[in-house]
């Protein structure tokens, strides 16, 4: 096996990356690190048959400890790290990819590894060569995706709305206190169609503006999924905002939010004051910004039985805003401190700032269900 390693030292992380490429399998393994924790982005491209299932192993020699997993099943014994597909992403084609990570710590060196196996096989083993073209199916990020809508329980595109404000299954409302912020229905700017909804946000604590769903969600689940796309112009601030609130009846009613800090996206939750992730520079690291002047795909799973939600920005995992029920430093641990899973039951767009921080976002193609929502 051929392995490549490159680390570079960037605002006090390291960066990693690991690619094995033979003829049965290619793995890369891409590594954002800090002073005693680790993330690892793992692609695993099958070049060899079809697969209906696939399990992965590695070894670690550097003292690595797998603390989460997202997107499989991970488990470790000593060095030795086994990764078993997480069932809606089990099936490979010839080509095709599955992508998962993990999340540990390390002590007192991390270097990537370069032994992995497939089903036993190491890479290099036989197999078909890889296809000359791109496989076109969906990133395996992705979860499984539906129609646009399916059975969701709201499914929007506010074509419906004749403007200028918003009406029909939608209500403008200031849940807290009203200042200058505003809700309109937008014919000049849409993902799709020709409307959308416009929020302008203004700053201070008082200016909350906000378009509610009429939907009662009290009923969506065991997981609620949720997708809309997202456009704004202004970066995230360093202080709180919201520009997504879900009122939660496990929280008497107060919100779980979706929002940022610190110039990155983050979850709150209203009752406690917790984030996800931990504010600190290695958590916000976990995170991602939201880009501005183009239209984003965000997307939610929120676990109502257990502690467990995710987040999509695109097709990419967020992985600052996993939560899996073992508490992870700088990620959940602050987060599963509220032992009671969420129970959303609606849904508002909009915008509340907690300090300082204007913008101008719109949103469009909203959708709210039990299955998975695809962008």
């Amino acid at each position: 096996m051929v392995l490549t390693a490159v680390a570079l030292l960037a605002s006090g992380f390291t960066a990693m990356s690991a690619s094995g490429a033979e003829s049965g399998c290619r793995v890369d393994y891409t590594v954002n690190g800090w002073a005693d924790g680790y993330t690892a982005q793992i692609k695993l491209t099958n070049l060899g048959p079809a697969l209906n299932g696939w399990r992965l192993t590695w070894t670690y020699t550097g003292e690595q400890q797998v603390t989460s997993a997202w997107n499989a099943t991970v488990t470790q014994s000593g060095g030795s790290v086994v990764a078993v597909d997480a069932g809606w992403n089990g099936a490979l084609a010839t080509g095709g990819s599955a992508d998962f990570g993990v999340q540990g710590t390390w002590r007192p060196a991390d270097p990537a590894p370069s032994d992995f196996a497939l089903d036993g096989v190491p890479c290099g083993g036989g197999g078909t060569p890889p296809p000359t073209t791109p496989p076109t199916t969906p990133p395996p990020t992705t979860p499984p995706a539906g129609a646009e809508c399916g059975d969701a329980v709201v499914c929007s595109d506010f074509e419906d709305q004749t403007g200028p404000d918003p009406s029909g299954d939608w209500r403008f409302t200031a849940p807290d206190c009203q200042g200058t912020g505003t809700a309109a229905v937008d014919t000049e700017v849409a993902h799709s169609g020709g409307r959308s909804l416009r929020i302008d946000g203004r700053d201070g604590y008082c200016n909350h503006a906000f378009a509610a769903s009429t939907a009662d969600l009290s009923s969506v689940g065991p997981v609620m999924y949720v997708r809309m796309w997202v456009r704004h112009t202004t970066a995230l601030p360093a202080a709180h905002v919201t520009f997504v609130s879900l009122p939660d009846s496990a929280q008497g009613g107060r919100s779980l939010r979706v929002g940022g800090q610190n110039g990155a996206l983050q979850w709150n939750r209203e009752s406690d004051d917790a984030t996800l992730p931990a504010q600190s520079p290695a958590g916000v690291a976990l995170s991602r910004p939201l880009p501005t002047g183009s239209w984003q795909c965000l997307r939610f799973a929120i676990d109502t039985t257990a502690p467990g939600m995710d987040t999509w920005l695109g097709d990419d995992q967020v992985p600052g805003l996993h939560v899996d029920g073992v508490p992870t430093q700088d990620v959940d641990q602050q987060w599963l401190t509220g032992s009671t899973p969420p129970r959303p039951t609606a849904l508002r767009l909009g915008w509340e700032s907690y300090g300082t921080g204007d913008d101008t976002l719109w949103f469009d193609d909203v959708a709210v269900g039990s299955a998975p929502l695809a962008c």
